[in-house]
């Protein structure tokens, strides 16, 4: 079942337009900002001299230009049109590379993050909410991409030029520009900030609603069992009605804000059209400049206005890249101790002294083992007293106190699949064959060595290119916990692993195919293994080097 915990917060103080972190961890967003930006200088060009080509056709006609003359302007009116259609083809186009560029960078760096973070910090987190952030959330950055962000270089390069050619050609009309334009930005912010708000609601319930749904899903058959089938399914609808609302409060404030925006523009412009018409009454200004500088009015509002329209659709990229970037910030801390751990191929004597388990605030009674390489620990104790702990903090997944090497190796810090082989209690399967699942993590599987495991996990009888579902469907109870101890036995086989630790691997056999994998297990240890067995059956007392009795008081051997 997943857990309660959130993925961490984003920074709430996050104000540049752009998150400096995409360009830190996405490097493809880095080309993408300069392709963009060019393609924006030339639009503004391409813009500039729609308005004045446009204004020469209008007063040519007026004045009685040349036909010849007329219809070469009209040619190249119409080129500069074409122009413009080809660079909105481009920039769209290098935005969806980019978006799929980044998108790939950003699910391998997100993976990798969680890889070097470890099962401990993943056991704490909701992994429905992860899922969702690299799926759906990683998705919508096709907007931010596509839409928000050339739209914001567009506007950083075209409005001031815009506004500067408008000042040449008549100051007054530039002017009133400088005056009224502040207020597009002005309310841009205040209804950013609302809808920053409501988009934030509006993610945070869909990772909920991800969460309950998986968390139903994975105990379905307990739920039926007791009858509580229908209270779920009770809580998903309610979470999914308050996910519509929250979708429907932010198409509200898209709508209103996209409104706010276009009447500001629109008021904008009409004090500069009614300027200059009162100016070409008076003749104060000629026909020539009023229509050029009237012409490029709107296009010096529209870039910061199309603006505030893209930030909504790009609002819920933008809240997913929050929480991967608070991953990948998470995981940089100790990215240079996973890269000079992972892969040690330590051996030797396995020390455990003093170690102490952390579960949330307790801590479990110390322990000490030392295990040789031939010998077989098996670990007893009742429930709760910290033997699967004892396990988990040997792979990552639970914080620890002590020492704990591996010959001249130091395990805090060393990555587990350097040396740890490990079955759970639960199999852990994963879709694909049971050979995929055997080897899995080898990039070269062996399928002479696939079979051999299997035989060891007296799993002989299952087909290695049997297809399995989800989370290994398709193999009965007792078949998956073969075939997660057949993993661990290929690690070690292998030669990736010189520790096997093995969590109630017989819980789901009968005597006779458990008395059969005592019998495997003691003949790898006495091929140089060293396997730690937690077990309550007092069968794999029979194989023992060493018995470690956990108790609540403290512990004896």
């Amino acid at each position: 079942m997943s857990q309660d915990q959130d993925v961490p917060d984003a920074p709430s103080a996050r104000t540049p337009p752009v998150d400096p972190r995409l360009l830190k961890y996405a490097t493809a967003s880095r080309s993408f900002f300069a392709i963009i930006a060019v393609i924006a200088l030339v639009q503004t060009a391409v813009i500039v001299a729609f308005a004045w080509l446009l204004t020469r056709a209008i007063v040519g006609v007026i004045d009685g230009m040349p036909a010849a003359d007329l219809w070469v302007t009209l040619g190249a009116l119409a080129g500069v049109v074409a122009l413009r259609a080809v660079l909105v083809w481009v920039r769209e186009r290098s935005a969806a590379l980019a978006a799929a560029r980044v998108q790939a960078q950003l699910r391998t760096r997100l993976v990798e993050a969680v890889g070097i973070l470890g099962p401990g910090w993943l056991d704490e987190r909701n992994s429905a909410h992860l899922a969702v952030t690299a799926g759906h959330g990683l998705d919508a950055l096709e907007a931010y991409f596509g839409r928000y962000l050339p739209q914001l270089v567009q506007t950083a390069i075209a409005t001031p030029l815009i506004i500067l050619v408008m000042w040449w050609q008549d100051w007054v009309s530039g002017l009133t520009v400088l005056l009224t334009i502040p207020l597009i930005p002005i309310f841009m912010i205040l209804i950013g900030l609302a809808t920053r708000a409501v988009q934030k609601r509006q993610w945070g319930t869909l990772q909920q609603l991800a969460a309950r749904f998986a968390d139903t899903v994975e105990g379905l058959g307990t739920l039926k069992v007791f009858g509580r089938q229908h209270r779920a399914a009770a809580s998903i609808e309610s979470v999914t009605e308050r996910y519509r609302i929250e979708t429907m409060r932010v198409l509200r404030v898209s709508f209103l804000s996209g409104f706010a925006l276009e009447f500001l523009a629109s008021i904008s412009v009409a004090i500069i059209a009614v300027s200059i018409g009162f100016r070409l009454v008076d003749g104060a200004l000629a026909l020539s400049i009023g229509l050029f500088v009237l012409l490029l009015a709107p296009e010096a509002y529209l870039p910061l206005r199309q603006v505030g329209v893209q930030f909504h659709a790009a609002a819920e990229g933008v809240a997913a890249t929050d929480d991967v970037f608070a991953v990948l910030d998470a995981a940089h801390g100790e990215r240079a101790t996973e890269s000079s751990c992972a892969g040690t191929g330590a051996s030797g004597v396995l020390t455990l002294t003093d170690v102490r388990v952390r579960r949330g605030e307790r801590m479990l009674p110390a322990v000490s083992i030392t295990a040789s390489p031939g010998q077989i620990v098996v670990i007893e104790g009742p429930s709760g007293v910290g033997k699967t702990s004892l396990i988990a903090a040997l792979r990552g997944a639970a914080e620890w106190d002590g020492t704990a090497t591996l010959g001249d190796t130091d395990l805090r810090g060393t990555a587990p699949s350097g040396w740890l082989a490990w079955a759970g209690q639960q199999p852990g399967l994963i879709a694909g064959t049971v050979a995929e699942n055997v080897a899995l993590g080898d990039p070269s599987p062996d399928p002479t060595l696939i079979d051999r495991a299997l035989s060891l996990a007296q799993a002989d009888g299952i087909d290695a290119s049997l297809p399995l579902g989800v989370r290994g469907s398709g193999l009965s109870g007792g078949q998956a916990q073969r075939v997660a101890v057949a993993r661990a036995l290929y690690r070690h086989l292998s030669g990736r692993a010189a520790v096997i630790a093995l969590d109630e691997p017989s819980s789901a056999l009968d005597a006779m195919t458990e008395a059969a994998l005592w019998r495997s297990l003691r003949d790898i240890a006495d091929a140089g293994a060293t396997i730690l067995l937690v077990s309550h059956r007092q069968s794999a007392r029979g194989i023992a080097d060493l018995v470690v009795a956990l108790q609540l008081a403290g512990v004896s051997a």
